[in-house]
């Protein structure tokens, strides 16, 4: 069997395609332009690679996009009064702060600040809470965009057996939230899993997030299964010296072998990511100002 090679990039631009018709659409008949605000804090290389091609995508579909670059020693407090101003804007539907930030300021509490209805990368305790007690949320963008990629692969996701390895904060725990709202039945594995091969070989739907290059073999995989693989582990390139590739956690090769469907690493979850942070500013920009949400972009 060779498993059919689910191509993101191409979904991804079909996401940002729709999501430009509906900002074009807000705009002309509500005169609301959705708006999402980037907080860079420092020079991380990186990050500003990251913050650049956010940008870049927010325009390209209509959106305002407001970037807020602080120096590497800002302190709490003004990161939090830039923040509360945020939150305070009418003009921004969607606040980000690029991770990781400088030694002195925490995670956890930026992330706190954040108004939960503008909080469009879903790391707030409120959306977290309210995606597991089943209430509308804003999710985070990854988990978000493996669940379109499966909708659009296997239809209703009722009924099938899932299983994720992986039990992040940021991506196991919403990505297994998603999955059982659409009724599948879900495990989900980590580093303590007993026999996690045979865990893995029960599963209609195998989702891999602990980022350690190629860790899944082919015989871990159902034949016939969907493999997603959110892994990305940059290693050295076997057959050009100094230069570097990029690898799952799955060994795409075997598991292409004998999986139905299958995503390839670069070029298939990654690019969802920053679709899936439009898609939700769009929908913060909905619920903000009380209007119908856009089918297919949400959870």
């Amino acid at each position: 069997m060779t498993a059919d090679i689910i191509d993101g990039k191409a979904f991804a631009a079909g996401v940002r395609a729709r999501i430009a018709d509906q900002v074009a659409q807000l705009k002309a008949e509500q005169g609301i332009t959705p708006g999402l605000a980037v907080v860079l804090v420092g020079e991380d290389p990186a990050s500003e690679v990251y913050v650049a091609h956010k940008h870049k995508a927010t325009v390209e579909v209509g959106m305002a996009s407001f970037e807020h670059k602080l120096p590497a020693d800002t302190p709490e407090e003004e990161l939090f009064a830039l923040i509360d101003k945020l939150n305070a804007d009418p003009k921004v539907h969607g606040i980000l702060c690029q991770f990781p930030v400088p030694e002195q300021l925490d995670e956890r509490r930026t992330v706190a600040r954040i108004d939960p209805a503008k909080d469009v990368d879903g790391l707030s305790v409120t959306n977290a809470g309210r995606l597991s007690t089943g209430l509308d949320a804003l999710v985070s963008c990854t988990p978000l965009g493996c669940l379109m990629l499966l909708r659009d692969r296997l239809g209703k996701l009722e009924g099938l057996e899932a299983v994720v390895i992986g039990r992040s904060n940021l991506f196991g725990k919403p990505m297994a939230q998603l999955l059982l709202r659409d009724n599948c039945t879900v495990t989900i594995a980590h580093s303590r899993t007993k026999d996690l091969a045979e865990v893995c070989r029960r599963a209609d739907i195998l989702v891999a997030a602990v980022g350690r290059a190629e860790m899944v073999k082919g015989d871990w995989v159902k034949p016939g299964g969907t493999v997603i693989d959110v892994g990305i582990t940059r290693v050295p390139h076997p057959d050009k010296p100094g230069k570097t590739k990029l690898l799952g956690d799955v060994d795409f090769e075997s598991a292409s072998d004998v999986a139905g469907a299958i995503t390839p690493v670069p070029g298939g979850v990654g690019p969802m990511t920053i679709a899936c942070l439009l898609a939700n500013t769009l929908t913060a920009c909905c619920r903000i100002h009380g209007l119908p949400e856009s089918e297919g972009l949400t959870a």
